[in-house]
């Protein structure tokens, strides 16, 4: 007899079958797993800068989070970044001059720090003034840019989760996994647009999914996302769902067109499975990770879906920061567990055996 649980995680109601479903626990031959760094605190987002500086947020999905956003300077120690007092937030302070709820974090090809906050602190809604994203260049450790969300671009019930920054154009492309959506910023003018919110392809599928032989149904919209090496596509995918799609960037940065004319520009690329974190490495490959089968797998420039690795440590496998020199992190979150979690969370690095 199964047994069911129903409970809240994250804010986002997960209804879970315990079941006998088996863990798959093969490896892939030319890759393996090195642990960079442990947390005892939720993370989702990790950034790799050119000098290897190594930077992660945490996410105020509860209020004991003490810190958003922190640079690693050993495994286990951190400091605030770029400051403590971007660091502290409560309801009588600024939201615009202090973190709120810290989704992810990106570094750009100019060595620049970008920095999404939702705002959503608890998924209690927006905290109005509190959307907002944040440049910190890292030769100086300074904030050098804040463009702010008002409620047009990040609706009270929405939570921007994902962001990529193309320098050469001067645009930013961030998901909306609460509501779906893609936001689209000139990061020249500070002008945001939000499009697609209407359309399929930023919307959760009507699917479960199974976990370590937990079976889950939530509903996620668009998460991951990506620009492909050429800066030319964009692509993204929902967290529940099993389709991968891509739009031109032109036509992402042409605030003239409607968001209908948008949504007949979208195409559909593969049937990819459940994923997470979406990056593209020099090569054009396309790295998912993959939460069904503990493993990274990626999309090759031929179109076939392969493993890289599969490992029972890779526990809902988050977030990626892919260096210029082919370097790959990831993040583990372990959201399928919720307070049955018994291990730290961890960063890994992909290392390619001899």
């Amino acid at each position: 007899m199964k047994s069911f649980l129903k409970y809240t995680l994250a804010g986002w109601l997960f209804v879970l079958v315990l079941s006998s479903v088996a863990c798959r626990q093969q490896r892939d031959l030319s890759y393996e797993l090195s642990v960079v760094a442990e947390s005892g605190e939720l993370w989702t987002g990790v950034a790799v800068s050119k000098g290897g500086r190594i930077f992660v947020n945490y996410p105020r999905w509860t209020m004991a989070e003490t810190t958003s956003v922190a640079e690693l300077i050993r495994s286990n120690e951190r400091r605030p970044f770029p400051d403590e007092r971007w660091n502290v937030w409560d309801p009588t302070l600024s939201p615009r001059e202090h973190f709120v709820c810290v989704q992810s974090v990106y570094v750009d090809d100019e060595d620049n720090l970008w920095i999404l906050d939702p705002a959503n602190a608890e998924f209690r809604g927006v905290v109005p003034g509190g959307a907002k994203l944040v440049k910190v260049n890292l030769r100086s450790d300074q904030v050098t840019q804040m463009i702010p969300f008002d409620s047009s671009i990040a609706p009270s019930a929405s939570y921007l989760n994902d962001v990529r920054v193309d320098t050469r154009t001067r645009f930013a492309y961030i998901t909306d996994s609460g509501l779906g959506a893609i936001i689209v910023v000139d990061l020249r003018t500070g002008r945001a647009r939000r499009v697609l919110h209407s359309h399929h392809s930023t919307k959760a599928e009507d699917t479960t999914f199974v976990v370590e032989g937990i079976t889950l149904r939530a509903k996620i919209n668009s998460d991951g996302l990506a620009l492909d090496p050429s800066r030319e596509y964009l692509y993204y995918q929902a967290l529940t769902s099993h389709s991968l799609y891509r739009i031109k960037t032109a036509w992402l940065q042409d605030f003239s067109l409607s968001d209908l004319q948008l949504g007949e520009k979208v195409e559909f690329v593969a049937k990819t499975g459940i994923a997470d974190g979406l990056e593209f490495d020099r090569d054009g490959n396309l790295y998912l990770t993959s939460l069904e089968y503990n493993a990274i797998r990626r999309y090759t420039p031929a179109g076939n879906i392969e493993i890289v690795v599969q490992d029972s440590a890779l526990k809902w496998p988050d977030s990626f920061s892919i260096t210029a020199e082919g370097e790959i992190y990831v993040t583990t979150s372990q959201l399928h567990l919720g307070s049955g979690r018994t291990q730290p969370y961890q960063i890994f690095k992909l290392q390619e055996m001899d």
